[in-house]
């Protein structure tokens, strides 16, 4: 990498030999995914940050592609072009470059990465408590310690949203505003008094969608403005969000107890095991009772390979910054001059492999370790 004496390359390599070396006598497959990459599902499913700073350029074709941002995903279009069964149990681990344009003095435009990928388990919590451990092993093994660990988890989440009677619509955006806090407040508020919401310039040309074919009137309307067509959005894509619009119009507003029970959720935080309390008193649902039968069982795959979770912070508000986990999400930080500094995380990420072309769902879980901030520290 430029920019590192030969010593500095030496102690980096020796560091991310010592991390690779957990991983692969944990049976882990060793894999070098391509570093040039098709850039939409970056662009479609991470999360802001990295979105705003992926390095993108198209091919003499016209196709955007894009240096790798991060190597879950090059892991995951591995796995479909090289496996048999891409529903079959697969454990890979990588070292490997990524790109982005940098934000900070600990995050330059080229990193190494190194990770795991744990793709098609049969046990799923027992996988999500393995990977948290070979994290921490790792992490060990290349001299870091006093490890804080942060955990959250999208499958309380989804479950609690799913149990709430609102419609379908709303649910699907609340999740996907998630990662957003700001705005999911504001989108709440406006579930709250659907009839109040501020009418825009467009309020008339919504109205007058009523009774119509949606494609049809979002046509029209794009001629009557003059709008040029220069989104990446279709015709029929537009017309499905005017229409949701003029639903939302009629629409009774959500109820006050479920709003404070969305409240209420977002607020729990402590340790692993003292929030199973917290989470017992909301309300019931088959959805909910069986995250939380989850999460449980999930303190006791850690408690199981060796972890005390008392020590693991949960946050049902947090989140990481990559928006296609679906259920367990984690960090791990350490203190660095005076101050915090993530240095590993992951999660449960079922949709993912779908979304990349699997012929269906394929549960899958993994991490990622930020190795120049690890030796920064360890520095």
């Amino acid at each position: 990498m430029a920019g590192r004496s030969s010593a500095e390359r030496e102690a980096l390599a020796r560091q991310n030999a010592a991390i690779m070396a957990v991983f692969e006598r944990a049976g882990f497959d060793h894999i070098a995914p391509d570093i040039i990459q098709p850039a939409d599902i970056f662009l479609e499913r991470s999360g802001e940050d990295i979105r705003a700073r992926t390095f993108v350029f198209s091919d003499p074709d016209g196709n955007e592609l894009c240096l790798r941002p991060d190597l879950t995903v090059p892991a995951c279009r591995y796995h479909l072009s090289h496996a048999g069964d891409v529903s079959a149990e697969a454990r890979y681990c990588y070292l490997g470059t990524a790109f982005r344009f940098p934000d900070e003095l600990l995050s330059p435009q080229e990193f190494n990465q190194a990770g795991i990928e744990w793709f098609g388990d049969s046990d799923p919590v027992g996988a999500e408590a393995r990977v948290m451990k070979l994290t921490i092993a790792a992490l060990e093994a290349a001299g870091l310690a006093r490890l804080k660990v942060t955990m959250g988890d999208l499958g309380l989440f989804n479950a609690l949203i799913n149990s709430m009677d609102m419609p379908d619509r709303w649910r699907r955006r609340l999740k996907h505003q998630f990662w957003r806090p700001a705005a999911f407040r504001a989108l709440l508020e406006r579930f709250t008094r659907p009839s109040a919401v501020k009418r825009t310039a467009i309020s008339a040309h919504v109205d007058a969608m009523a009774g119509k074919d949606p494609e049809q009137a979002a046509g029209a309307l794009i001629s009557e403005l003059g709008l040029p067509h220069v989104t990446d959005r279709s015709v029929a894509e537009i017309a499905a969000r005017l229409s949701e619009k003029l639903a939302d119009r009629s629409e009774a507003p959500l109820a006050a107890d479920m709003v404070r029970v969305i409240e209420t959720y977002l607020a729990i935080e402590g340790s692993v095991t003292d929030v199973v309390a917290d989470l017992a008193r909301l309300p019931s649902s088959p959805a909910l009772d069986g995250a939380r039968r989850w999460f449980e069982a999930r303190i006791e795959a850690l408690e199981d390979q060796g972890l005390n979770p008392r020590r693991f912070h949960f946050s049902a508000n947090f989140g990481r910054e990559l928006e296609y986990y679906t259920g367990l999400v984690f960090q791990i930080e350490v203190e660095a001059r005076n101050a915090p500094l993530v240095v590993a995380g992951g999660g449960r990420y079922n949709d993912l492999l779908l979304d990349l072309g699997a012929p269906r769902r394929v549960p899958a879980v993994g991490c990622a370790i930020h190795t120049e901030r690890v030796k920064a520290v360890l520095a």
